[in-house]
């Protein structure tokens, strides 16, 4: 399954923003959200799903969003359940580690 993987330097921090192909050029909105797939924030490489997982092992911010990319992050423990903001039912999940 193929997804999206931008990988960043920012200072001390590693940024990594995933997204599933499918949702990439979206734009997201429920109630007061207005959330914006951008390609200049999230199009980098196109990767497998399990390569742009692994990433996270070694990034200090990541932002993710659709329904593969934040399942596969939940299945192996990186985000909670109930972290998950859903937007038009896809999902979106940040991990910041300090």
């Amino acid at each position: 399954m193929k997804c999206y993987m931008k990988l960043r330097k920012i200072g001390n921090n590693v940024l990594l923003s995933i997204c599933d192909a499918e949702v990439l050029g979206k734009t997201l909105r429920e109630g007061k959200i207005v959330f914006q797939v951008t390609e200049e924030f999230y199009k980098g490489a196109e990767v497998e799903l399990e390569e742009a997982i692994a990433m996270i092992e070694n990034s200090t911010i990541v932002n993710m969003v659709g329904k593969n990319v934040v399942q596969k992050a939940v299945e192996r423990g990186y985000v909670h359940p109930e972290a998950i903001l859903n937007i038009e039912g896809i999902p979106h999940a940040q991990i910041v580690k300090l």
